[in-house]
């Protein structure tokens, strides 16, 4: 996993760590289990202070993405394993209830997606 900061961006150092790091997560580019660079290391690697990735860190942690095994170090959290699960079982869920309702596939597909557009803002 590369993490690459754009100096020219108005989002904060750890801002664009922690998002990058989440997003390989959740796109499986970091498998869970994947150690990440020390807090020293990639600060070092980024040029930032080892506050900014620590901040970076701490908040990954928080949100379930990574945890911290003490000496052993930061690694990507099975959490995301869990998310997929839990959207596999709600959309399974979500088909079987529109089909029992007589709702074409076509047009229960069409409600997903414009949920989807709204949720993520597209």
């Amino acid at each position: 996993m590369l993490i690459r900061l754009d100096p020219s961006s108005n989002v904060p150092p750890s801002e664009q760590i922690r998002a990058q790091v989440a997003a390989a997560a959740q796109s499986g580019e970091a498998p869970v289990g994947e150690k990440l660079p020390t807090v020293r290391g990639l600060a070092q690697e980024l040029g930032v202070a080892a506050n900014t990735v620590a901040k970076a860190y701490r908040e990954l942690e928080a949100a379930g993405v990574v945890e911290t095994r003490g000496r052993h170090g930061t690694v990507i959290a099975a959490a995301g394993d869990r998310s997929r699960a839990e959207a596999a079982r709600l959309a399974a869920a979500y088909a079987q209830r529109a089909h029992s309702l007589g709702i074409p596939a076509a047009e229960a597909h069409a409600v997903v997606e414009a949920a989807l557009a709204s949720a993520y803002g597209a």
